[in-house]
């Protein structure tokens, strides 16, 4: 009999890619703001993570807007990494827009529009409505199908209860088919939007938590409801004023959020949706969630770029602007002036530094240790020390790009733990930046438009140059 062979079903519901700082989980502070040595997929910048903290407790108690916060140091210190344990502390309902700040130079648009819809995606619009619905447990469900298929649309009974009232209900085609597909049966609580007729699954009653056969192991069970089965509850939605602004620049302008391609969203249609959403606030209909714009690498902006930051900070709806740079004294891009991290001293003025400082040997063998665990890598202590004497010879991002190369040299051997045999083969293998540099010193007469000094030309390029 011919064996049965069942091929390994792969599940591609959920796809996660390991990105450089998907081992991020937050700040790693306790309940006093004070920062854990390591905690939360973060190692070390103890002032660094504590002042983030500072800044993230005001944006939460909404004491903090309009204002601007540049993380600041050496390259492979941690500030994109800080910055997005802000993000994931913060939490869905505070919005987070990431910007490089190069990507505005390559969009299809200004570069102050480009800058202004960054900064409308940061600020969220909490806006409360009232909705009627129905809330009740299923008595009975009565669906009465026609005998011939075509003959007359479906009909049916539904029967509601609370604890002080019971009520028969008379079913359409559309509610008998949002009942079957919510797969809704006697037992079960629903809330039912009386304008949008959309059925929500509440639980199952307590009442019927001893049919042991009729639950699963996730089944959730809820009190059956009590007071009138018609109520008004508040209904609360959270958007961005971006997500306002591209719905209303265009007929079917929702379908712009999906695709991506927005354009440029004229000044009259912003200034509408601002008086639209002030007149809520008055009416208490709606609030404003000031977010976070995080823009890396901010000395790419140019000197207009700046100056509309400057007036943009001034606005009454502004985001908290962070902004990150590794860069020193260096030239203001668009003018032939240098300043402090390549941003204007005005800019410069209005914003709160925290300073990132490099990471001791015993913290980059914690973060290697980590993004071992985090791309799935056994590693030998012997290997791990190795790797970490590479990145304090080197850089940490160059160490971490070795561990997952290292993986596959020890896969290619057959073995299950990454030895330093694997780390010391990779290392042969893919220069660093001293070791490329030096390679490009020695052999610089034979690369193109090489920048040699004067005299050192050889006689044969001399030759080829005057042929």
């Amino acid at each position: 009999m011919a064996e049965l062979k069942l091929s390994e079903s792969k599940d591609l519901t959920r796809i996660e890619r390991i990105g450089a700082h998907s081992h991020i989980r937050g700040l790693g502070l306790d309940s006093t703001l004070e920062p854990r040595l390591t905690s939360e997929g973060l190692v070390g910048q103890l002032p660094a993570r504590k002042a983030a903290g500072v800044i993230l407790q005001m944006i939460k108690d909404g004491k903090i807007a309009g204002r601007g916060v540049l993380i600041a140091g050496q390259p492979g210190t941690g500030k994109t990494a800080i910055a997005m344990g802000l993000a994931k502390s913060l939490g869905h309902e505070t919005p987070f827009a990431m910007l490089s700040g190069s990507e505005i130079f390559s969009l299809e648009m200004s570069k102050t529009e480009a800058l202004m819809q960054a900064f409308r995606r940061a600020i969220g619009v909490r806006i409360k409505e009232e909705a009627e619905v129905i809330e009740g447990e299923v008595v009975e469900v009565q669906m009465d199908r026609p005998a011939v298929a075509g003959a007359a649309s479906k009909t049916g009974k539904l029967t509601l209860k609370t604890t002080d009232m019971e009520t028969v209900y008379d079913l359409g085609t559309k509610m008998i088919e949002a009942l079957s597909k919510e797969k809704v049966q006697s037992g079960d609580v629903i809330a039912i939007d009386k304008a949008s007729g959309k059925i929500t699954k509440l639980g199952r009653s307590f009442s019927r938590s001893r049919e042991y056969d009729a639950v699963g192991p996730h089944t959730k069970f809820v009190q059956c409801p009590d007071g009138e089965l018609q109520k008004r509850k508040e209904v609360v939605h959270c958007v961005t004023l971006h997500e306002i602004d591209v719905i209303n620049s265009r007929t079917q302008g929702f379908l712009a959020l999906f695709t991506g391609d927005t354009g440029e969203i004229r000044a009259e249609v912003r200034e509408q949706i601002d008086t639209k959403v002030a007149e809520w606030r008055e009416e208490g209909k709606a609030e404003i969630v000031p977010g976070v714009l995080f823009i890396d690498e901010v000395h790419m902006l140019d000197i207009e770029c700046f100056s509309f930051l400057n007036r943009a900070l001034e606005n009454e709806m502004a985001p908290i602007l962070v902004v990150a740079t590794n860069r020193g004294h260096t030239r203001i891009r668009g003018t032939n002036y240098k300043s402090p991290h390549g941003i204007p001293i005005d800019l410069l003025d209005r914003l709160l530094i925290i300073a990132t400082q490099p990471y001791s040997e015993e913290e980059i063998r914690k973060i290697l240790e980590i993004r071992c665990e985090e791309e799935d890598v056994e590693m030998s202590e012997e290997a791990k020390a190795l790797l970490t004497k590479i990145a304090v010879e080197t850089s940490l991002r160059y160490s971490i790009n070795l561990i997952n190369t290292s993986a596959l040299a020890c896969l290619k051997r057959k073995a299950k733990s990454v030895e330093m045999e694997d780390v010391s083969r990779v290392y042969q293998l893919f220069l660093d930046v001293k070791r490329s540099t030096q390679y490009l010193m020695e052999y610089q007469n034979q690369y193109m438009f090489n920048d040699v000094p004067g005299g050192e030309v050889n006689e044969d390029e001399n030759t080829d140059m005057t042929s």
